[in-house]
């Protein structure tokens, strides 16, 4: 029997924005990184916009930083700690850091609509165990989007009723690039039962864009 330490990994956890991916990460039981706290801040010259509108799009990859997230989960694979910006979305800014340690935890969930953007990377790096693209019908998701985002009062109301009814029609292309990008899509059962067995190390990706799960 090896002395070897069980390397950490991480299941990417992405899906369209309300689709339930924070709810299923704490079901788990397992650590959670929150890749929503690596958006650029609103100041940010490189945001994009809403193509034909003011808006900032939030949505689009290019808001977020995906080399500070990967270096995140590759610091927690390595020493089990990483240090993470604390974000508030309700102001688009960065207002501290905090340390995430998940001790020795051979396994970690990394949730977030940009979490398929970075499947490649973590591959490349052998950091990933699974990524999982969760999905589920648009009506429901824009229900339930909408009521954590007034309730937390993330944007004004104008903003997420456009923002709402924009993801909703978009919905099935939005999970259709989460596929094409490595993440398995699936609902909450299937990707409970595949969170399991990352946890228990029978399941493993195959290289990325191979279109084998």
């Amino acid at each position: 029997m090896s002395s070897q330490p069980i390397p950490t990994r991480v299941v990417l956890l992405t899906g369209p924005s309300g689709s339930g991916k924070s709810s299923l990460a704490a079901r788990t039981g397992l650590p959670m990184l929150r890749l929503d706290d690596f958006y650029k801040e609103g100041n940010d010259p490189t945001l994009p916009q809403v193509t034909g509108s003011t808006d900032i799009d939030w949505d689009s990859p290019e808001s977020w930083d995906a080399e500070a997230a990967v270096a995140a989960i590759a610091g927690l694979c390595r020493s089990g700690r990483t240090h993470v910006p604390v974000y508030d979305l309700a102001t688009s800014s960065r207002t501290g850091t905090e340390v995430l340690h998940i001790e020795r935890s051979p396994l970690f969930v990394a949730e977030g609509i940009f979490a398929a953007d970075i499947v490649a990377r973590c591959q490349e790096l052998g950091l990933l165990a699974d990524a999982i693209c969760l999905r589920g019908r648009p009506s429901t998701t824009f229900r339930r989007r909408l009521l954590r985002d007034l309730r937390e009062g993330r944007k004004s109301v104008p903003f997420l009723l456009r923002r709402g009814w924009r993801l909703m029609r978009a919905e099935r292309r939005i999970v259709a690039r989460q596929t094409a990008l490595g993440a398995h899509p699936c609902g909450k059962e299937e990707a409970l039962g595949r969170l399991a067995a990352a946890a228990a190390g029978r399941c493993r990706r195959a290289p990325a864009g191979s279109g084998a799960v």
